[in-house]
């Protein structure tokens, strides 16, 4: 018995040794591959959330569809002011975003309400006066703001009402604010 051990060494070390199985050289071998792997996803991801875009999700046409808007966060009109309130269109306004390293620009075109004692007969006249003003301050504003500022319905509410309280500081300071409600007509993001 002790001929045949040493014959069975002899031949094992005639062909050499058997690597240990679960050695340092397995490990090697899937690790390697793994890590590769996670460190291509990461920055995959990574490139995709600096320069990608997340298409049609981040145009917004409308706040909301109708029959989902909050009719308790809009101004109670009575029958007087549905008569008075009448509607100003501004001109388009793109703006570069406030975002670092990123070049990214909004589109916004609003609609204004306007109502609270001025006629319209009047009101268009000074509107399109101070058209240039109005498009200047909307876009200092507008590239103020990041992409997170801007996106979802709450951030877009807390927009229109900015807008809102800095044209009628702007174009009434010491009078009654005119401008009711900002609504957006186009607001894109790129």
């Amino acid at each position: 018995m002790a001929d045949q051990e040493t014959t069975n060494r002899t031949e094992q070390d005639a062909q050499g040794k058997e690597p240990k199985k679960g050695g340092k050289g397995t490990l090697l071998t899937w690790l390697i591959p793994v890590l590769t792997l996670i460190v291509c996803a990461g920055a995959g991801f990574a490139v995709s959330r600096l320069f990608g875009t997340r298409g049609p999700a981040q145009n917004v046409a409308a706040a909301q569809p109708a029959e989902t808007l909050d009719v308790g966060q809009m101004p109670p009109l009575n029958a007087a002011d549905t008569e008075a309130t009448w509607y100003y269109d501004l001109e388009s306004v793109v703006a570069n975003l406030n975002e670092p390293n990123v070049t990214r620009y909004v589109r916004v075109t609003l609609t204004l309400e306007v109502g609270n004692g001025m006629a319209q007969k009047d009101g268009v006249p000074f509107l399109e006066q101070k058209g240039p003003l109005l498009k200047n301050w909307l876009t200092l504003f507008m590239s103020n703001q990041t992409v997170e500022d801007i996106r979802g319905e709450r951030n877009l509410r807390q927009v229109q009402a900015q807008i809102a309280d800095m044209f009628n500081q702007g174009l009434f300071p010491n009078s009654k604010p005119c401008i009711r409600r900002v609504l957006f007509k186009e607001l894109s993001i790129q």
